[in-house]
């Protein structure tokens, strides 16, 4: 464990909220056992402080675990807390935020400990998709707090105190955490259980306040804000960002201000939230290797189930010409593709899909595409649109004609030009209906604008 100081419970929400905004609850509740002679041991608060304040003007409700009250650890009353401001919140249509310090399940009330986990998965279960739930994770998170912790839409770290394990790292066969820290926030940002890593517990709570401003308070409030940011702004030199998604994205968005989630994991993804005229938006797109992976697709699936909860418009960026390729990509590939088309095309929020690059065979269907529900497809004009890569395209088509010329090279390179004209530009796709307006890199952003704009997202 770190030796950085750490924040209090108390502390920690005093730099979440806005300056004397917060109204405790709950604050003279304590355990009511007395088994193991816990009669004698003082637990302030039961270990968690919960309660609501605002944050830049947003109502927002807070637990923040007391490791200095026996260690955080849930107990009956602990969890009763949790539960009831759960409640509270759900009523009040407003975000839940839980900062986590824990030393897991409070042993001395053992069933009624336990039972007070069921309770508060039972709360979380209740509020998913109906008002955003984001989890920090500050000091230790694990066991069944761990599971709690995934129960959220978003998971924050800190990655110097955070901690996020189902079995401790030394309880894991063949391992000690010397060899392999599995709670750290490398190994989990890795394994996909962590959205988002900060360096320190105060970039953390920073990160939740960006976060809180730009989600919706809950599923049936517009995600909008005001922005200074010029509607008609032009993306000097975007084609040059078309290969890098996460610099796209963060040239697109207001104040080229983009969140990106799951960075660590299937890397060949790419998403994130951000806002275009002040509307928040969900944005998915490929990365530079154009591969649709098993972990990418998973990670596209999950996000835009949690878009279309809570009415985020999907925004996809295409480049893509293939499907992972190994012995244990081919064991998973096809059910994840499958379950990101279904996520893509069962959403009732406005899909809008942009091609950026190559859009190439069944992986490009499964991309957000016109053929499966997006409501808007513009592609760049320098984009390419088709069955497969030109040249494998006139070889399996032309082989024999190709083979047959004194010069194959050059036949292949002839046909590969007849096939790239006639079939592959975005033009041709746009001929055919695939495609709604062949654009320049340039005016993407204020394409997407007009788009949101027809939907009536202002």
């Amino acid at each position: 464990m770190s030796n950085t100081a750490k924040m209090s419970a108390k502390q920690r929400i005093e730099a979440l909220v806005d300056a004397n905004s917060f109204v405790e609850i709950g604050g003279m509740m304590t355990k009511r056992n007395t088994d193991f002679n816990m009669q004698e041991k003082a637990v302030p608060a039961d270990g968690v402080i919960t309660g609501y304040g605002v944050v830049d003007s947003n109502l927002v409700f807070v637990y923040s675990q007391d490791v200095t009250a026996l260690n955080g650890s849930v107990g009956e009353m602990h969890a009763k807390k949790i539960v009831n401001l759960y409640e509270m919140a759900m009523k009040a249509g407003a975000p839940v935020v839980g900062l986590i310090d824990c030393a897991g399940i409070r042993v001395q009330e053992a069933m009624d400990a336990l039972a007070g986990f069921g309770d508060i998965y039972m709360a979380k279960i209740k509020a998913s998709g109906i008002v955003p739930q984001i989890s920090a994770i500050l000091g230790s998170c694990g066991g069944g707090v761990a599971i709690s912790s995934k129960l959220c839409d978003i998971t924050l770290m800190d990655e110097e105190n955070g901690k996020l394990f189902v079995n401790s790292p030394n309880a894991i066969a063949g391992n000690r955490i010397e060899k392999c820290d599995t709670s750290n926030a490398a190994f989990q940002s890795e394994a996909g259980n962590v959205d988002i890593v900060c360096a320190t517990e105060a970039d953390v709570i920073a990160k939740i306040r960006d976060l809180i401003v730009m989600l919706p308070a809950n599923a049936g409030t517009l995600a909008a804000a005001e922005t200074t940011d010029d509607k008609n702004r032009v993306l000097d030199g975007f084609d040059g960002y078309a290969s890098d998604a996460a610099a796209a994205l963060t040239q697109i968005a207001d104040g080229t201000k983009f969140i990106e989630l799951k960075a660590g994991y299937g890397k060949e993804m790419v998403t994130g939230l951000m806002t275009i005229d002040g509307i928040t938006i969900g944005a998915i797109a490929n990365a530079a290797e154009g591969v649709l992976s098993t972990a990418g697709c998973k990670k596209a699936e999950q996000f835009t189930y949690f878009c279309d909860a809570f009415g985020l418009p999907v925004v996809t960026l295409t480049n893509v010409k293939e499907y992972a390729a190994s012995m244990e990509e081919e064991k998973t590939i096809s059910q994840a593709v499958a379950d990101m088309t279904y996520a893509f095309a069962s959403a009732d929020v406005p899909r809008i899909n942009v091609i950026t690059g190559e859009a190439y065979g069944s992986a490009y269907v499964a991309m957000n595409s016109k053929h499966i529900g997006a409501d808007v497809v513009f592609a760049l004009e320098t984009s390419k649109v088709g069955v497969m890569d030109a040249k494998i395209a006139a070889q399996i088509m032309c082989e024999d004609e190709i083979s047959g010329a004194d010069d194959t090279k050059a036949a292949l390179e002839e046909k590969a030009k007849e096939f790239d004209k006639i079939q592959q530009g975005a033009e041709a796709a746009a001929r055919r209906g695939y495609v709604d307006n062949v654009i320049s890199g340039e005016q993407i952003r204020k394409h997407l604008i007009y788009a949101l704009q027809m939907f009536g997202m202002r």
